[in-house]
């Protein structure tokens, strides 16, 4: 008589963005997404490493009663510019706004990111610091860039993987996901250490791939 083999580990994305659920779906896997309700404002003293983190883990433990057997997925970003934090604009006027104060400057987005088991409550997370160099910008080259690509809830207001990249002169990071809202490199690591590794199951990519659409 054999005996069941076990479940398999579920995975869930507690987010609403469209942009993480793209790069999540790189990994080939299954997974359900749903918004977590949580208050982001950030808290006396915290530095950006700690807000952002604070921030993906409370996003994932907002779903643990809804998904009671899942690893859940959180993930947050926060960008400092001049020691101020930029948020998403909104509108044409914010973003225009926000793009002439980077115009020559450094930005730097902290993204984390962070998995609970929904079943023991095993929390894992880590950060990825990118550092974005911004060109030297006129207000028409601005002005145009937002009318095309309305990067209206983008923090920072620009979109580096689209038209956004020719408002860059460099990047500093080890993980360019990581800017458009998920570090897939400290991820694939965090899920290593809940116990899915993501090139260890038996099926073909391909197989899973296809079971992911």
């Amino acid at each position: 008589m054999s005996t069941p083999s076990s479940s398999p580990i579920r995975l869930v994305l507690a987010s609403s963005s469209p942009y993480r659920r793209e790069l999540l779906a790189k990994l080939g896997i299954p997974f359900e997404s749903a918004s977590p309700d949580i208050d982001e404002t950030a808290m006396a003293g915290e530095t950006p490493t700690q807000l952002s983190k604070r921030l993906a883990e409370e996003k994932a433990h907002a779903l643990r009663n809804h998904f009671p057997a899942h690893l859940i997925i959180g993930s947050d970003q926060v960008a400092i510019l001049d020691g101020a934090q930029l948020g998403k604009p909104g509108d044409t006027a914010k973003a225009v706004a926000q793009l002439l104060a980077a115009s020559g400057k450094a930005v730097e987005f902290f993204t984390s990111v962070c998995v609970v088991n929904s079943k023991t409550g095993l929390t894992v997370s880590d950060t990825d610091k990118t550092v974005v160099h911004f060109r030297t910008l006129s207000r028409r080259k601005i002005e145009r860039y937002v009318d095309i690509e309305r990067p209206f809830d983008c923090a920072g207001g620009f979109k580096s993987e689209s038209l956004g990249i020719a408002l860059i002169e460099s990047l500093e990071t080890a993980d360019p996901n990581a800017l458009i809202g998920l570090p897939l490199i400290r991820l694939v690591g965090l899920l290593e250490k809940c116990g899915l590794e993501i090139l260890g199951e038996k099926e073909s990519l391909t197989q899973r791939r296809n079971d992911a659409t």
